[in-house]
């Protein structure tokens, strides 16, 4: 039996985007209430479970020590931090991670799902990601 699961979490993040236009809203500096979900699926094991929640909380530590209540632009590989490249840089952060505990997760990680608002949110898959 297989079932699909999910996370949320959220942090504060503050981000400028350079590449748009002087006079554009999101060139200024401005922050967002983020929300993401971490979408895991796959065979549900012999506890009950497709990955323990306690595991995915673990592989989000680092990732929200990182970024909550920072400038997204100071960080090292965003630079230009779209929820686009916010994504692929979470999944760069969680494919790096070598604890034990977090290589089950990678193996059941579907998607992350990143609210920059309660009206948008952007997602990408597992294989979206590995097809860079």
């Amino acid at each position: 039996m297989n079932a699909t699961i999910a996370k949320r979490f959220t942090f504060d993040a503050a981000h400028r985007l350079d590449r748009l236009p002087p006079d554009h809203k999101c060139h200024r500096m401005h922050g967002h209430t983020y929300e993401v979900e971490i979408i895991l699926h796959g065979p549900v094991d012999e506890k009950g479970f497709v990955v323990d929640y306690a595991v995915i909380e673990l592989a989000w530590q680092p990732i929200f020590d990182t970024i909550d209540h920072r400038i997204l632009n100071d960080i090292l590989g965003l630079d230009v931090p779209t929820t686009e490249n916010l994504l692929r840089w979470m999944f760069d952060k969680i494919a790096l991670d070598k604890r034990p505990a977090v290589a089950t997760l990678k193996t059941a990680l579907a998607k992350i799902r990143i609210y920059e608002s309660s009206t948008t949110w952007c997602e990408m898959s597992s294989k979206e990601w590995s097809r860079g």
